[in-house]
């Protein structure tokens, strides 16, 4: 499977791009700080998406995998305390886990027609759009949490690439000694 597949890519992608949407609209909020801190924003989306996308590459081990990927956690969990800083520090109100427009925001992921534009909307106001990455990115870090986890367990269980390699080598090791022995046998 594509990297590009994986739900916790294609989140990963709509934050990216909200946030550098978000950023620019709302600068201003941040006074002279915005430099500063809506860049932070923006590089901690993009590690989000781009250490997703280098854990799930076919070279990266079982190993360089969860940790890329817990890499993309922790900078998603970064981002989302800028968007709750974001919220307090502008006196808006953060949304209740149970309120109407939490629910509604959170069940954009499954829509068939899910993408940015699905997210686009909540822009015009930048309380809602705080609110709405909340959502997401909380959406997006259970996620992975649940992919590094299968991970840690396939890992536990089929170990890493050395030493499956190992394994291989001691099998082969295995034939070779057993194919000698039967060609000694057979001159005998």
């Amino acid at each position: 499977m594509s990297y590009k597949q994986l739900k916790t890519y294609q989140s990963a992608v709509i934050i990216y791009d909200f946030t550098v949407a978000f950023c620019r609209k709302y600068r201003s909020y941040w006074s002279n700080l915005s430099y500063r801190t809506t860049d932070q924003m923006i590089q901690a989306a993009r590690s989000g998406k781009q250490n997703i996308v280098e854990g799930s590459t076919e070279r990266a081990s079982k190993k360089a995998e969860i940790k890329l990927l817990g890499v993309a956690r922790a900078s998603l969990q970064e981002l989302l305390e800028d968007y709750e800083d974001f919220l307090r520090q502008n006196g808006m109100r953060r949304w209740d886990k149970e309120a109407k427009e939490a629910k509604e925001a959170r069940a954009l992921v499954y829509r068939s027609d899910w993408s940015y534009w699905s997210y686009r909307s909540y822009l015009g106001d930048p309380g809602k759009a705080a609110n709405a990455m909340i959502c997401l990115i909380n959406q997006t870090n259970y996620l992975l949490d649940r992919q590094i986890k299968s991970l840690k367990e396939k890992f536990l269980k089929e170990g890493g690439w050395t030493e499956q390699m190992y394994r291989e080598r001691l099998k082969r090791r295995r034939k070779n000694q057993n194919e000698s022995k039967n060609s000694s046998a057979r001159a005998d």
